[in-house]
């Protein structure tokens, strides 16, 4: 018995001093987080009052990352809100830093997916700001391109980020474009891609539709997206009782009331997400899943009391918010997993076939057993030639007449 009580109390104290060290660890990672983030406040704090135009850029510094052949920069820039007033909007740049040819460099716009409403979520903000180019951002470089990334107005800057909604992602990409272009080195014209992954593959559907009107003046020639939240009936009708809703759906709600102010609320949550949804929304994507994970799957907690896309006053801002086939003379690239248990594969072979139908000329590229993070990252090399074929005056191959992946109905 001895021995036993002995091996015990080791045993005891072994665990005891993993939970401390763990608890130590994360205290420490979220003290360096926040100091960090207190060093780079002064920089997304914006000048009061804001005076300019749209697109105007207010700050500019180096940005904290190694990328072969750029140069990497942090900015900060004007865009304008839905009753006309301006606001900053933070994001990055790279630029390559070989010579110019005599034409001016192509620019792509990249816009990045769901990443949480907190400012320390805002991507030029991460440690590891370019963890979501790394896949194409080289190559780019390579072929003299230049990249402008948006954070969206309200993520990592003050206001609340306009999530999932198509204006205000649209303006603040085609005001990246315009800051851009306002950074002596970056040599670039007015013709331009937008690439975006997930929530922004929403932004550049959107900004395929949208451009013109805000800012006439770019020459938007094509648009990829990978695993884009476009169906968005289709997938929150599917979603609306998932872990997924815990995260998407929290987002959502703190977000859409701003721009509908009717939108019927607390009638459609929980009481855990009625009281949880705007502080988990502010968490950071890492986080706000594995919390999502903790109250779906070992507390059996849902997010939504009923379907959303079953009320008619979200049914009508949903399809809103869903945009409609692109005209013929804008190409699009579409790009989906069909193992993506986030934006499910379904809703976008029922994009790819109504689109076709419509005179969209799509090429799509269907990765098979491949989740949501993985696709964006294993169709880069394609997304770049795809991209070269656009900058050179190519009509990419049109995928429609073709296959569509047999997938099981929603």
């Amino acid at each position: 018995m001895g021995i036993l009580k002995s091996w015990a109390i080791g045993l005891l104290a072994l665990i005891t001093g993993l939970a401390l060290f763990v608890t130590v660890s994360v205290i420490s990672s979220n003290f360096d987080t926040e100091l960090t983030q207190n060093d780079l406040q002064p920089f997304y704090t914006p000048p009061s009052p804001l005076e300019g135009s749209p697109g105007d850029l207010l700050r500019v510094e180096s940005l904290s990352v190694d990328v072969d052949g750029a140069e990497s920069l942090r900015i900060l820039y004007l865009t304008e809100l839905d009753n006309g007033d301006l606001a900053a909007a933070s994001g990055m740049a790279f630029i390559p830093t070989s010579p110019a040819t005599s034409e001016p460099r192509p620019i792509v716009a990249w816009t990045h997916g769901t990443v949480g409403e907190g400012d320390a979520c805002a991507p030029s903000r991460q440690k590891d700001p370019t963890s979501q180019l790394t896949q194409f951002l080289p190559s780019m470089i390579q072929l003299g391109w230049a990249l402008v990334a948006t954070d969206y107005t309200g993520l990592g800057t003050p206001g609340v980020q306009a999530y999932l909604l198509k204006d205000q992602e649209v303006r603040d990409t085609v005001n990246s474009v315009r800051a851009l272009q306002q950074i002596p080195q970056a040599n670039v014209g007015s013709r331009y891609t937008v690439i975006g992954h997930s929530q922004g593959g929403h932004t550049a559907l959107w900004t395929g539709h949208l451009s013109k009107k805000f800012a006439p003046e770019l020459e938007l020639l094509g648009v990829a997206a990978a695993a884009p939240a476009a169906e968005l009936t289709q997938i929150l009708g599917k979603q609306w009782d998932t872990v997924v809703s815990w995260v998407i759906g929290a987002e959502v709600m703190r977000s859409w009331p701003l721009q509908y102010p009717n939108l019927p609320t607390n009638e459609i949550l929980t009481r855990s997400g009625q009281k949880n949804y705007d502080r988990l929304a502010r968490e950071c994507i890492k986080d706000a899943a594995f919390e999502a994970e903790i109250r779906s799957n070992a507390f059996n907690e849902q997010f939504f009391s009923s379907n959303p896309s079953e009320d008619p006053a979200w049914v009508a801002a949903l399809n809103e918010q869903t945009p409609p086939p692109f005209p013929t003379d804008m190409p699009l690239l579409l790009i989906q997993g069909t193992a993506d248990k986030i934006v499910l594969p379904q809703p976008n072979a029922y994009l790819q076939k109504t689109w076709c139908e419509a005179g969209t000329k799509i090429s799509a590229l269907w990765l098979g057993g491949v989740g949501h993070v993985a696709a964006a990252a294993i169709a880069g090399p394609t997304a770049v030639s795809w991209m070269k074929e656009i900058f050179a005056g190519t009509t990419p191959t049109s995928s429609c007449g073709g296959p569509i992946p047999m997938l099981p109905p929603l």
